[in-house]
């Protein structure tokens, strides 16, 4: 499906599918957590039915996010442009940052314990404004870092210039 507001012009790059691996193992390590919480407190003190109603409820809830973690992870591109980096996310609700270079005032590459186990690196851009800050998620680490270069170099010639 195309975005109604993004330019039908430029060449997306799709983020790692791994990063709906990534989701999906944080979502699984908090629903676990949650579940033995909820049958411990509430078989506790409610008693056992209620506990496992509790942890079917968490199951019911953590199939509906497998589903949207996939679809979320899908959504996620950026493009590179001749004097800005666009990124675009969102199902229901899109977004799409358009960060001109020379606004760009430094570039971070992340990588949590989770991302790092999966392969992934996570690249932000930080601006003036922090309404055009963005983050590209789920980046293979050797794309990570040949992008942030890449953004730096731009950002510094592209600053120089204004």
């Amino acid at each position: 499906m195309d975005d109604l507001f993004a330019p039908s012009d430029v060449s997306w790059t799709p983020v790692s599918p791994s990063l709906a691996t990534l989701r999906r193992l944080n979502a699984a390590i908090l629903a676990g957590l949650t579940a033995i919480a909820a049958l411990l407190a509430l078989g506790l003190s409610l008693g056992w039915l209620y506990g496992g109603l509790a942890v079917v409820l968490i199951a019911l809830v953590f199939g509906w996010s497998w589903v949207l973690i996939g679809r979320n992870q899908r959504s996620w591109k950026y493009a590179e442009r001749d004097d800005e980096l666009l990124v675009s996310h969102g199902v229901m609700f899109r977004e799409l940052v358009v960060v001109p270079y020379g606004r760009m005032q430094f570039v971070d590459v992340t990588a949590g314990p989770l991302e790092r186990a999966c392969g992934l690196a996570t690249v932000e851009l930080h601006t003036a404004t922090p309404a055009t800050d963005a983050k590209i998620p789920g980046l293979h680490p050797d794309e990570a870092s040949r992008l942030r270069d890449r953004l730096s170099a731009l950002g510094q010639a592209q600053a120089w210039g204004l």
